[in-house]
């Protein structure tokens, strides 16, 4: 209370005594796969198809990843964090040293500045060429020019021009790695300051090996949370909803193809279930999991009995999806999982988080690699597999809308994303609360505020019941806080919600009528 000390009027700004939950983002996807360029590691966030490209390159050979993200926007998604994996296996990439020539490019002295790497893993790299000339303009010290060819081949495939050495908008490094398709430039000594410009002439790229994609180890996949690698670096970005890791099939069916035994069919089940581990762990987002490519009914069902996973933070979708590959130019065969966040997306913003995002036409989706009957449907989604299936007159459609939980309570996907959404909203919109006096006021301001929120949740057709009070309860009073909870610095609110549920299995019974007689209606 202020003190005043002449008379007059005053005008004070105090508290209302109940402060607004705003609801959290519920369409927020992560991506974990092999990219041509960008950071290692490290999630970088991407709000349209453009950034992807100008930050990760574009579609791969062998890689789902930007198939994944394509669909992923296609269908309604507008928000995603992107985490490019592969760094040891970029190291048998086609590359070259990249000289640097002492004062001024005259002296015979080289010594190595840059390191040239292909962004295209196996041994197309290895055609590359990387010629360097003089600038256009500025000074031959400090600026040249890069061209990136085809070995015996005159016509350039990508120029950049008036590169430099220096720090700024034309640093050589920042300059290539954000605009060129073909090669990443990188400095032979991060640490260390590039003295001189490269060595004028030709430098040919050699020793591509690795098979696209597929040479990336389950451990790079999972990563170390503490190291900020792999999907475990995702766990400090808390906007996150949905996790999908499209190039664990990639790794596993190359290994089918190759007869390798690098990335097997173990393999994969240990990243899907670090996945899953990884989402029960934080609380707050779901694993979309993909099965594994050219399954037929019998082996999908095989696949989940072996693999037996069991979580309210996990969902499975398939069959697999064809699209056209503009990599190549033919229809292929993915996984499913960016395609379906985006419908999850679509969904939250056309019906909300509590809609199953299920009857949704899939974009861009060709055909099916597994077409399937409803008998065959019915051995399916009781085991939590989510089918996506194709209608005469509808179009490809996604058709289950459950989690692969046993546990009923949490046997619909958005049941478990609606409590994710209400969790989260409740979390970060209440912080004011802590270190506040734990009295009968601000139990009461605690249940204005959440129940407030609750009212807007209900009226958007998120909860069951006619009424506010069928619809949810929130309870804090001295019965859940009792003096000892008090004095050991705790404000405990219960809070109870009937979340709606999808109709699944619509049933209409129909009778024969015989006319005039009476019905009720």
């Amino acid at each position: 209370m202020p003190n005043y000390y002449s008379p007059g009027v005053y005008v004070e700004e105090v508290d209302s005594g109940s402060r607004p939950i705003e609801g959290v983002a519920t369409a927020v996807a992560a991506f974990v796969g092999f990219a041509r360029k960008g950071d290692f590691n490290k999630p970088t966030l991407v709000t349209n198809w453009t950034q992807f490209t100008e930050k990760f390159g574009g579609f791969v050979e062998g890689s789902y990843l930007a198939h994944a993200v394509f669909g992923y926007f296609a269908n309604g998604g507008s928000v995603a964090y992107v985490v490019r994996v592969g760094e040891e296996a970029q190291k048998n990439n086609a590359q070259a040293a990249l000289p640097a020539a002492t004062n001024g490019g005259s002296s015979k002295e080289k010594v190595e500045a840059f390191r040239i790497v292909a962004l295209d893993s196996g041994e197309s790299g290895n055609d590359l060429q990387v010629t360097i000339d003089k600038a256009s303009h500025g000074s031959p010290d400090e600026t040249f020019k890069l061209t990136v060819k085809k070995k015996d081949a005159d016509e350039p495939i990508e120029v950049f021009d008036d590169l430099t050495i220096k720090p700024g908008v034309q640093n050589a490094i920042k300059v290539v790695n954000a605009g060129s398709n073909t090669i990443q430039l990188e400095a032979l000594e991060p640490d260390a300051p590039i003295a001189a410009v490269p060595a004028l002439g030709d430098v040919a790229l050699s020793g591509g090996t690795a098979a696209k994609g597929s040479a990336i180890t389950k451990e790079e996949y999972v990563g170390d949370p503490a190291a900020r690698s792999g999907f475990g670096g995702l766990e400090e970005i808390d906007e996150v909803t949905m996790v999908c890791v499209p190039d664990a099939m990639a790794a596993y069916q190359q290994g089918l193809k190759n007869g390798k035994t690098t990335f097997t069919g173990e393999d994969l089940q240990v990243v899907q279930a670090a996945m899953i581990s990884h989402c029960e762990q934080l609380a707050d987002r779901v694993a979309i999991l993909d099965a594994p490519p050219g399954l037929k009914v019998q082996g999908m069902l095989e696949w989940r009995d072996k693999t037996n996973y069991d979580s309210k933070y996990a969902t499975m979708y398939w069959p697999w999806i064809k699209v056209s590959d503009p990599a190549t130019g033919n229809i292929i065969s993915v996984p499913p999982c960016g395609h379906m966040a985006g419908i999850w997306a679509r969904s939250d913003a056309t019906r909300g988080v509590h809609k199953a995002p299920a009857n949704e036409v899939v974009r861009g989706a060709i055909a099916l690699e597994t077409k399937i009957t409803k008998g065959e449907h019915d051995l399916l989604n009781p085991k939590g597999i989510n089918c996506i299936r194709e209608f005469a007159g509808l179009g490809i459609r996604v058709w289950g809308a459950r989690t692969i939980s046993s546990d009923q309570s949490w046997r619909y996907l958005n049941v478990r994303r609606l409590f994710n959404y209400v969790e989260e909203s409740v979390l970060e919109g209440t912080q004011w609360v802590v270190f506040e006096p734990n009295d009968t006021d601000l139990w009461a301001r605690v249940r204005r505020t959440i129940h407030s929120f609750l009212l807007g949740v209900w009226r958007d057709g998120a909860l069951f019941g006619a009424t506010p009070e069928e619809a949810f309860y929130v309870k804090c009073d001295a019965e859940n806080n009792p003096p000892d909870s008090v004095d050991a610095g705790r404000l405990i609110c219960e809070i109870g919600i009937a979340p709606v549920k999808p109709a699944e299995f619509v049933v209409f019974r129909i009778a024969q009528y015989s006319g005039g007689a009476s019905v009720s209606e």
